[in-house]
């Protein structure tokens, strides 16, 4: 980019960035819970899924209200389910990740792709399933970062346009080969539509030169997730266990967008 530089947000942005994440959080737990549903995300107030109540204002307000409450509705008593403070803490942290490693306005643009990458994380491993009403939304919003000319700093250089719509091309493209290959070959879906999507979105983000550290980082994160769960439930890994891949190519599209691509190069 060139010409005078931009102006970052005032500290008191910043502070309303972190002040409304867990707000985000909240919304997100919601999206989480009602789009594997087939339900809208923002249609309809908020209600109790056991007992149907209304929710008010005060019955929203994340993480402290749960707390409040210990854990339950304030009207039947049912438990609430653990993913919903879950999930606003995740979105406070994806917050504080961000403004902590990115300058002035790149920190806002971090934080929506870590809150989408959140919501995305938290379907995939309940559902196994990456909806296209998340995946598309962060695809659009990283080509058209690029349009604008947004980088962030860590990646080591400014995502074009062509490198934008090279990296989204290439990334479903891959992903859609390995997946049809491997139907064909083992008779069995393995790699789904949604992490195709997602992983074009993160070629939208961090351009086509960022894509193998974002499988790199995904599929070392999932691997060492495998057999520690392996190791905890003393189970084998076989070729059939399903494993959510999303989470883990949400990592590596986070970390390589904050910090840039692995560099291989000896000293």
């Amino acid at each position: 980019m060139t010409g005078a530089p931009v102006a970052g947000p005032p500290a008191a942005a910043t502070l309303f960035l972190l002040a409304a994440a867990p707000f985000v959080g909240s919304f997100l737990a919601t999206v989480a819970h009602r789009l594997p549903r087939g339900r809208s995300a923002a249609a309809g107030r908020s209600a109790c899924p056991s007992c149907g109540h209304r929710l008010g204002l005060a019955d929203l307000v994340p993480i402290a209200g749960y707390l409040i409450r210990r854990g339950r509705c304030a009207y039947c008593g049912t438990p609430i389910p653990r993913a919903y403070p879950l999930i606003e803490l995740g979105a406070l942290a994806v917050a504080l990740w961000a403004v902590a490693a990115l300058p002035g306005w790149s920190a806002w643009a971090a934080a929506a792709l870590g809150w989408g990458l959140l919501a995305l994380a938290a379907i995939d491993l309940r559902h196994f399933l990456l909806p296209d009403a998340l995946t598309l939304p962060l695809l659009c919003l990283g080509l058209a970062l690029a349009a604008m000319g947004w980088a962030a700093p860590g990646l080591g250089w400014g995502v074009t346009p062509l490198d934008a719509a090279i990296g989204a091309a290439a990334g479903f493209a891959a992903f859609a080969l390995i997946g049809w290959l491997y139907a064909r070959v083992r008779g069995c879906a393995g790699i789904g539509g949604g992490d195709a999507k997602l992983l074009a979105a993160a070629g939208a983000w961090a351009g086509w030169q960022a894509l193998p550290s974002v499988v790199l980082i995904a599929a070392l994160a999932g691997l060492a997730a495998s057999l520690a769960l392996a190791a905890v439930k003393r189970h084998r890994p076989g070729w059939r266990d399903r494993l959510p891949f999303g989470p883990y190519l949400a990592l590596g599209t986070w970390l390589v967008v904050l910090y840039g691509p692995l560099s291989f190069r000896l000293p």
